[in-house]
């Protein structure tokens, strides 16, 4: 492996508003960042990173709390691993995640088509279903950051929820008599 930078910054704010806190949480754990314990949290070091890193770094401030945000690498290769892993080891979850709705939505669609519910209002839902799938796996793929084993099991299973409403999608049509 290469030094790979990464940021890393401590933090901690006061326990009360509890609200303050975990909004900052969120908003790091909403830029990829891994937490190596609690309040010290890690994320590749980009512009975009060391940017909104000074945005959090600004919340903590108003929230009457310290930060310190340090430019870093890892002492050697192995420890250089374990931060990587960790970061694969995030995603992974996120895809596996992603991986269960999957496995919902095309539940929902064959339980449709057991019923004989061949209805546009039906064919609506599930395309807005899909959707949130679609923007679900954007999201997740842009946080993953060093490739994630899951990432194309994600993707292939996205491509099956999509050629399943693609079906369901023909089978409204031939049902309503609207024939391509």
């Amino acid at each position: 492996m290469t030094d790979v930078a990464w940021l890393l910054m401590t933090y901690k704010v006061p326990a009360e508003p509890s609200a303050r806190r975990i909004a900052i949480w969120r908003r790091l754990k909403g830029m990829g960042a891994i937490y190596l314990q609690n309040g010290v949290c890690v994320l590749p070091r980009t512009d975009d990173h060391i940017r909104r890193l000074k945005m959090v770094e600004n919340d903590i401030d108003e929230a009457r709390g310290e930060s310190v945000i340090l430019q870093t690498v890892a002492l050697d290769p192995g420890q250089e691993a374990k931060v990587v892993g960790r970061f694969k080891a995030e995603r992974d979850e996120a895809y596996a995640e992603f991986i269960d709705k999957c496995d919902d939505f095309e539940r929902e669609v064959a339980k449709e088509i057991t019923a004989g519910h061949f209805s546009y209002a039906e064919l609506e839902e599930n395309d807005v279903d899909l959707k949130k799938l679609q923007g679900w796996l954007d999201k997740i793929g842009k946080l993953d950051f060093y490739g994630a084993a899951r990432a194309e099991e994600a993707r292939m299973r996205l491509k099956g929820c999509e050629a399943v409403l693609d079906d369901y999608a023909r089978r409204v049509f031939d049902a309503k008599g609207e024939h391509g």
